[in-house]
């Protein structure tokens, strides 16, 4: 069996300073981050054993952390670091993430960027 997992983690909503403007660097700001992390998960769907599995929990609190901990004049600052956590495991093969900057523009519901990595 051939089994690619693909685990999505969904509008996690953090805080953090994001932006150059004054303001921007003075209070938090929401952003809504998607994730989308592929692995091969054979071994995890035949033994059914945690360890081989990739831990989207660990995964998710490394990002948690950053976020919330960091200071980004750019979005994509941002989202290359939050892309970093999410292949650092060896079995990642594909990686793909997107921040929406709510507000950022008067008539907007959001600004967003997206990055994504590939296994070469």
């Amino acid at each position: 069996m051939m089994a690619n997992a693909i685990i999505n983690v969904t509008n996690l909503r953090l805080r953090t300073f994001i932006g150059f403007n004054p303001e921007e660097r003075e209070k938090k700001q929401d952003v809504v981050i998607n994730l989308e992390i592929h692995y091969p998960a054979d071994q995890a769907c035949e033994t059914d054993a945690v360890d081989k599995a990739l831990n989207y929990k660990t995964i998710t609190k490394e990002v948690i952390s950053l976020v919330e901990e960091g200071h980004f004049l750019l979005l994509e600052k941002l989202v290359a670091e939050i892309l970093a956590i999410c292949h650092q495991h060896q079995s990642v093969h594909y990686a793909k993430v997107r921040v929406d900057k709510p507000h950022a523009l008067r008539f907007a519901d959001s600004v967003s960027l997206t990055l994504d990595w590939q296994k070469s």
